[in-house]
């Protein structure tokens, strides 16, 4: 290997450590509530679509959100990262994410679909859209919930938003019934 070669590698695996670290570093933020260390994690010019562009727009969202619920525990449990070029990739963030709700404690399965870009040799998201198997309070089965025990969280997106989910299953998909059960 050449000295080019190697320095080309190190740098993606170093980029390749930052945005590990910026999956945690956000996980962090917000369950410690440090506004600044969790806006401080995006885009400086970060799009909130109709609510306007950058870090004060987004701490404007995110604020209220983080009040409705006390402590909170995100697990980052897997990270796939895949690259567009030497300054800007995607990934796939796993996460099991708990919140205490008054007396609950909601426990949510989610996956964070992430674009990152490299600003002034930082890594940071550019957008973040998060999908989650489902919300329920700890004593519950998620089935036995429909998924969905929380309204916040609103009605879980996967495993039906994964393009190839409908194609694995075609025409005999899974259908959940009332109670949780379902039929093939």
């Amino acid at each position: 290997m050449t000295g080019p070669e190697i320095e080309r590698r190190l740098a993606r695996v170093e980029a390749h450590l930052a945005i590990q670290q910026l999956a945690f570093r956000y996980a962090l933020a917000v369950d410690a509530r440090d506004l600044d260390a969790w806006v401080g994690c995006f885009h400086p010019d970060v799009d909130m679509g109709r609510a306007g562009r950058g870090r004060e727009v987004l701490r404007r969202h995110i604020a209220p959100m983080l009040r409705t619920f006390h402590r909170s525990v995100h697990h980052i449990t897997g990270h796939r990262i895949e690259w567009q070029g030497t300054q800007r990739a995607t990934g796939t963030v796993y996460c099991r994410a708990e919140h205490e709700v008054d007396d609950r404690w909601i426990v949510m399965a989610i996956c964070y679909f992430d674009d990152y870009a490299c600003v002034d040799g930082e890594w940071l998201f550019t957008r973040r859209r998060e999908r989650h198997w489902y919300a329920a309070d700890v004593t519950d089965r998620p089935q036995a919930v429909g998924f969905a025990d929380w309204p916040p969280a609103g009605r879980p997106a996967l495993p039906h938003s994964f393009p190839t989910w409908q194609t694995f299953w075609g025409d005999d998909a899974p259908v959940p019934h009332a109670k949780g059960h379902t039929t093939p």
